[in-house]
């Protein structure tokens, strides 16, 4: 009953002004809403040198003979071979109209559209009578196979250099095509002259029907071809509601302004600690550890408060994703807490005046922010070595934790989340002893 009342007591003392709890809640919102508006869509992505080539593939797979098992998809090797070319990263786009919108806006300088009848078209593409002659003088005439470039007439120095790196490709893909099924048709026709066609060239394998194949090449792997699915991170409205961009900023400024609770923590103390309330609890019948529980619960209650407030605030505002396995957001948001509180203990034990706890808790907030990447709102952008260092600090495994469950395209890997919560814990539990250490209930500044 005696800790019940300590931790009620000390939970009005945190409300007994409104205007600080609503600080608490309004401010990160403010930032959120300031940098939400003010950063691009490509916030969060690293500068990357490679020429990105955009595709629409709207091919349907081609059966050459019923006989056929597997229906030849060209739009496919298409991407592959441009995936394994150096220094090019291939993104394709998921609709016409989406392209189209992206071209007319300049966000993209042009945009490869493979038709439905792609596939058709490249295995008709033949030297003999009755086949697509897609050949001519620059190339690829693409649009004999149902393809063609969307661009952007106000880059055209760009949008060129698109349509040449296309062409090779393309040229990869549909000439070795052309000459293996043409030596294929010799071959059944006239098998000895093949023979000798072939003896001509031995550095070339002329039924060979891939680029690979045909110039006697390593044949590459596809496994490593990196092929990226086009998402829009622009949002609507002035707030850019639903941009990629608050799956990264929300977690962020909810982690950090959790450890900002740090100074209103400490400023309780030292008030209590000037009023001489934490001396006459000495002469109540609790125990060191109890009047450390007591003061933790309310300010875990108002900092897990704060944080599903943040969330929440977030999937209304700006239409943020909470993810696929939402709930996990519950045991994230409790761990972060109780390792800032108990951080913030730590601090309040440790201060004796107010000065002290601005100084000590402004400046520990601030370069615990930094290091951990929460300061300038994605943990991503550091480099790689500081993203190591940034481990030293809770911040840094709650937004692993967060990144994970929302800001992860594919399947969410529920271990990494797991290992975070604990690393959290952790800390809090940490933090707590050593502020049971440090406490001292008759000191008074």
């Amino acid at each position: 009953m005696l800790l019940y009342n300590l931790a009620r007591k000390d939970f009005r003392m945190l409300l007994r002004d409104p205007r600080a709890v609503v600080v608490l809640l309004v401010m990160p919102l403010i930032f959120i809403v300031v940098l939400g508006i003010s950063l691009g869509e490509g916030f969060g992505q690293k500068p990357d040198d490679r020429l990105r080539i955009s595709i629409v593939d709207m091919d349907v797979p081609y059966r050459q003979s019923e006989d056929q098992e597997e229906p030849l998809e060209w739009s496919k090797v298409v991407q592959q071979d441009l995936a394994q070319t150096a220094g090019i990263r291939v993104e394709v786009i998921g609709s016409l109209e989406e392209a189209e919108e992206l071209v007319e806006t300049s966000k993209r300088a042009a945009v490869l559209v493979m038709g439905p009848k792609f596939s058709e078209n490249v295995t008709r593409s033949s030297f003999m009578v009755g086949g697509v002659n897609p050949l001519f003088r620059d190339g690829v005439d693409i649009r004999k196979l149902d393809a063609r470039f969307l661009v952007d007439e106000t880059q055209l120095t760009a949008a060129s250099i698109i349509q040449q790196v296309g062409q090779v490709s393309l040229l990869r893909v549909v000439l070795p095509w052309m000459i293996g099924t043409a030596f294929e048709n010799i071959a059944e026709r006239m098998g000895p002259l093949a023979r000798v066609l072939q003896s001509m060239f031995p550095n070339y394998n002329l039924t060979g029907k891939t680029w690979a194949s045909l110039t006697r090449a390593e044949e590459r792997s596809g496994d490593g071809a990196e092929i990226a699915v086009y998402q829009s991170e622009a949002g609507t409205g002035l707030l850019g509601r639903g941009a990629q961009r608050y799956q990264t900023l929300v977690p962020s400024y909810t982690v950090m302004f959790a450890y900002f609770l740090v100074l209103t923590v400490g400023w309780l103390f030292v008030a209590e600690r000037r009023q001489g309330t934490l001396k006459r609890l000495r002469a109540a019948p609790l125990s060191r550890s109890e009047i450390l529980l007591g003061k933790l619960i309310p300010c875990l209650a108002l900092s897990v408060g704060q944080g599903l407030f943040l969330l929440l605030a977030g999937k209304l505002l700006f239409n943020m994703s909470w993810g696929s396995n939402p709930l996990w957001l519950l045991p994230i948001v409790l761990a972060t807490s109780l390792s800032a509180m108990g951080l913030a203990l730590l601090v309040a034990t440790m201060a004796r005046t107010e000065a002290q706890v601005a100084i000590y808790g402004t400046l520990l907030v601030l370069v615990l922010a930094g290091i951990s990447g929460c300061l300038m709102g994605d943990r991503e952008l550091m480099p790689d070595n500081m993203q190591q260092i940034s481990l030293i600090t809770p911040h840094a495994w709650a937004l692993i934790a967060y990144k994970q469950l929302l800001a992860n395209a594919g399947e969410v890997n529920v271990m990494i989340v797991a290992q975070a919560c604990a690393v959290l814990t952790a800390f809090g539990v940490g933090f707590i002893l050593l502020a049971w250490g440090f406490m001292r209930l008759d000191t008074q500044s």
